[in-house]
């Protein structure tokens, strides 16, 4: 389905090998947390999605972890930007921005932190509406 999806929006997407369900589990554990449900099927489809440009619309379900762990605990965020430990970041715009799904509490929505001013917006009602609108775009800005 979500690869079905993401080829729909971008002929041209790139794919991985599928994550098998005992790597899904060793990552929720790592993160303290399940994945959003849709999140964790996409990445039993393909371990990230490739779109425009080479951009990370989807990062591998390692990179998942690592950087959430990170904005989760890197102590010297905490002088430079408001909490992140509501969100899950899984892709970005190539530039810098990055896209997250809401953890607390837990909803489909999708916003967009943009690094330079530490905002965090609203830009897509789910991952599936997410993907449309980022892979039908060729811009790295479609969000704004």
């Amino acid at each position: 389905m979500w690869r079905e999806l993401a080829e729909l929006a971008f002929p041209e997407a790139g794919f991985s090998a599928p994550v098998d369900a005992a790597g899904v589990a060793a990552a929720e554990q790592r993160l303290g947390s399940s994945l959003p449900a849709g999140l964790a099927d996409l990445l039993r489809e393909t371990d990230g999605i490739v779109g425009h440009y080479g951009t990370d619309t989807v990062w591998p379900l390692e990179r998942i972890v690592e950087d959430n762990l990170r904005f989760w605990s890197d102590s010297s965020f905490a002088d430079l930007y408001m909490p992140f430990d509501a969100l899950l970041f899984f892709g970005d715009n190539g530039g810098g921005d990055q896209f997250a799904c809401v953890r607390r509490p837990a909803r489909a929505d999708i916003f967009v932190w943009q690094h330079e001013d530490d905002s965090r917006r609203w830009v897509a009602r789910d991952l599936a509406d997410y993907l449309k609108r980022s892979l039908t775009d060729v811009e790295d800005d479609w969000y704004e």
